[in-house]
C-alpha cells in the first residue's frame, strides 16, 4: 500500500532514481569495457597467432616460417580453429566484465553473456589437427 506522508513518497521516488542511475552507470561501464576487449591465441606450436576484437573480428594475424612447410588445407584449418578459440575467450572475458558492473545475475548481464556465448562458443577440446591452439596459449 502506498504510503500517504508526502515526505516518504519523496525519499522513495529519490532512493528509486539512485538505483536508476547506479544501474545505468554500470551499464555505461559494462559497454565500454565490453568494446575495449581483445583476445588471441596460437596454435601448439606457435606458427600461427590470431587477435580478435570485440566483435570476434580478426584484427592480427602472425605467421612463422613453420607455416611454409603446411598444406594450404591444413594452414587454412589451424587459422580457423586458433581464432574460433580467440573468439571464445572473449566470452569469458565478456562474463568477468558483466560480473564486475551489472552482475552476472542480473537481466541485463545474462543477455550480454548469453549473447557472446551463442556467437562464440568454445571450440572441441580436441580439434583434429596436431596444430590446435592450447588453452593456456589463449588470452
Amino acid at each position: 500500500m502506498l504510503s500517504q506522508d508526502p515526505d516518504e513518497a519523496q525519499e522513495r521516488m529519490q532512493s528509486w532514481a539512485a538505483q536508476v542511475s547506479t544501474r545505468a552507470r554500470a551499464a555505461a561501464e559494462l559497454s565500454d569495457r565490453v568494446a575495449g576487449l581483445t583476445a588471441s591465441a596460437s596454435s601448439v606450436d606457435g606458427a600461427v597467432r590470431v587477435t580478435v576484437a570485440a566483435t570476434g573480428a580478426l584484427t592480427d594475424l602472425r605467421f612463422d616460417d613453420r607455416v611454409q612447410r603446411m598444406r594450404g588445407g591444413d594452414l587454412a584449418d589451424i587459422v580457423m580453429t586458433t581464432i574460433a578459440w580467440a573468439q571464445a575467450k572473449l566470452t569469458e572475458q565478456v562474463t568477468s566484465a558483466v560480473h564486475d558492473t551489472v552482475g552476472t545475475d542480473s537481466e541485463t548481464g545474462r543477455t550480454v553473456v548469453d549473447s557472446f556465448a551463442r556467437r562464440f562458443p568454445a571450440p572441441p577440446e580436441e580439434p583434429t589437427n596436431r596444430h590446435r591452439p592450447e588453452a593456456g596459449n589463449v588470452r
